[in-house]
């Protein structure tokens, strides 16, 4: 004779239904927060390098101010990573700052162009008249862009696993 329970009468309380509810639903409850942490996380992450990328630029132009030298400058190459220019110091020296010009948009080899340095590093340098407010719509708007798709699957995440 069969119990009431093995015949189906009673399903929700069957050993095996529960067991095999939990097997099925008890993975992806644990995977999901692990899934959404790791978007969140990746998306701040990304955040703070774009905040620090802007607290840089910043360093950068109040160190030429704070000790400003003026010179002209020949742009030696432009190439994805970095624009180098070549210009002499007031002493004589002629310096290449190996990291490149900042702010160097629209420049083109052989030109010449006005840039402004730090006289105790003249590693520094900038394009005359062009501050790290230029810096700030390129890397707010790829900030805002991440975030639309981020937010978007960390919603489609929390609702299919």
């Amino acid at each position: 004779m069969e119990s009431s329970l093995r015949s189906g009468a009673w399903p929700a309380l069957d050993s095996t239904v529960v067991v095999d509810n939990a097997v099925r639903t008890g993975g992806r409850r644990k995977v999901r927060p692990l899934v959404v942490r790791a978007l969140l996380v990746f998306g701040a992450v990304v955040t703070l390098i774009g905040v620090i990328l802007l607290a840089a630029c910043l360093r950068d132009d109040l160190a030429i101010e704070k000790r400003l030298g003026k010179a002209t400058a020949e742009v030696v190459s432009v190439s994805f990573q970095r624009t180098v220019v070549r210009f002499a110091t007031p002493d004589g020296a002629v310096h290449s700052p190996a990291q490149g010009v900042l702010y160097p948009d629209g420049l083109e080899p052989g030109q010449l162009v006005r840039i402004e340095y730090d006289t105790a590093d003249p590693e520094v340098a900038r394009v005359a008249e062009r501050t790290w407010t230029l810096a700030v719509l390129p890397i707010a708007t790829f900030l805002l862009a991440l975030w639309a798709v981020l937010l978007p699957l960390v919603w489609w995440v929390r609702r299919r696993l």
